[in-house]
This record gives structure tokens, sequence and C-alpha cells, in this order.
């Protein structure tokens, strides 16, 4: 009886002590949740440099929790965003820049939430024949940014970056031309190739568009178009490789004169 009741002593005391602890580590931790938002966003941020993105992505979602009316709550959703930017986690920072664009329409730093948006589609576009639908969504979210805030510092990278992606759209639609061609579906080729030179003008694709549609004129009979197009070529792009190529394919079919003279006055003024 007396060692059974030692015992149970032992254990109350054992209980007591932990929750004694417990309750210690609790306040301390409530202590932690409850600090100023202002103090828990810088100690977030110092986290965040030293790329502790774990460990500052849990005190950025406490500040949210805990502050959801602070200006370091907004803050901390869009950090919170750039970390799965970050990460290579576009989704979840996709998901998270749309709720603060819906949330908060007049946000001082709006422009930074589009274009990091934008970006998210951007960075996922990896080869002109694959990622179809990035190309598109990239273009769309930059366009955004643009359009909706024309003075911001974001606005000029998003145009150099729209041209980038103007160029990966225009490669697709060049390397799918070329397919139908070597198959010899010439009208499909031809729709390809002139999306090319009427809505991506300013890709350097454009001199090669316009070389592979005189190319398919001159090959299915069609002397005069391809002409035309070659005099367009020779005039826009007079050292391009391709207008010597068209210049050299069409002399070679062509007896009129005065046709390859006026090619000649093309490509040597």
């Amino acid at each position: 009886m007396i060692l059974r009741f030692l015992i149970y002593l032992f254990i109350m005391f054992f209980l007591i002590n932990c929750s004694g602890n417990n309750k210690k580590d609790s306040i301390h931790s409530l202590d932690s949740q409850l600090e100023k938002p202002e103090s828990q966003y810088t100690k977030a941020i110092l986290l965040f440099d030293k790329t502790e993105y774990e460990k500052a992505n849990e005190i950025f979602k406490n500040i949210e929790r805990i502050y959801p009316l602070s200006n370091e709550a907004i803050q901390s959703q869009i950090m919170q965003g750039f970390i799965d930017y970050l990460t290579l986690d576009y989704d979840s920072g996709i998901i998270k820049f749309s709720k603060i664009i819906n949330k908060y329409p007049s946000l001082k730093n709006l422009d930074y939430v589009y274009y990091m948006k934008a970006l998210c589609y951007y960075e996922q576009i990896s080869h002109e024949g694959l990622d179809a639908k990035f190309n598109d969504l990239a273009l769309e979210n930059l366009n955004q940014v643009i359009k909706r805030f024309p003075k911001s510092n974001y606005a000029k990278d998003s145009y150099q970056k729209i041209v980038l992606v103007k160029s990966n759209i225009a490669a697709k639609h060049m390397m799918i031309g070329r397919f139908y061609q070597k198959e010899e579906k010439f009208t499909a080729s031809l729709n390809r190739y002139k999306i090319v030179v009427e809505s991506f003008d300013e890709t350097k694709f454009v001199p090669e568009a316009l070389y592979r549609i005189s190319e398919i004129y001159l090959s299915i009979g069609m002397i005069e178009d391809s002409k035309k197009t070659a005099a367009i070529l020779g005039y826009n792009y007079p050292d391009s490789e391709w207008y010597k190529y068209i210049y050299e394919s069409l002399n070679k079919q062509n007896k009129d004169t005065i046709f390859s003279k006026s090619l000649d006055k093309i490509f040597n003024k």
C-alpha cells in the first residue's frame, strides 16, 4: 500500500510539473503571437533575408491571422505570394496575388501585385513548342500592368517581357508553319506565316515568314503573289539573308527581265 501511494504521489507531482511547464510555454508562445505587428513583420523580413522562408512565412501568416486589419497584414500577404514565387510554387502565388487584387483594389503598391502575378505565368514559359497556355496568360497579365499602371516602374519591364513573349508565340507559329509546309499543307502553313507578319511584326521572325510565304506562292505557281511578297521583304528588310534567298529563287525561275531589274534595284539600293 505504501509503495502504491508513493508511486501515485510521484505521478501526480510529474503531471503537475509538466502542466506548469506547458503553461509557461503556452504563455510564451501566446506573447510571441500577440507581439505588435510591426515587430513581428521586422522579424519575418530578417528571416526572409536569410532565406529562411518557411519560418518567415509562419510569422507572416500569424500577422495576417492576429492583426487582419493592419498594414502589416496586407504586406504579409504580398510577401507570402512572393515566397511562393521564389520557391517556384507559381499556382499558390497566383492565387494569393489574385486574392489581394480582388480584396484591395485601392492598394498603393497594387502595380507590384499585378506584376508579380504576371511573372508567375511568365516564368512558366520554357519553350516555344510548349506551354501555349502560359504564353497567352503571361501576355494577358503583362498587358494588364501596362494598361492599368502606364507610369509604373513595372510597366517598362512588362513591355520588354511582352516582346519576349510575342517572340515565343511567333516562334511557335513558325515551327508549326514549317511543319505544314514540309507536309505540303500550304494553306495551313500560309495562315501561320501570315499571323506572324500581321500580329508579331516586332519580332525577328517576320523576314523569314515573308520569305516562306513568297516561297510557297512560287512553289504553287502564284508567281505574281510571290513577287509582291518578295518586294515587301526587300523593301523592309533589304539586308536580310531571307531576301537574298528569295531573290535567288525568283531569278532562277523568272525570265521576266523587268522584274529582275526591279529586284536588282531593291536589292542593291
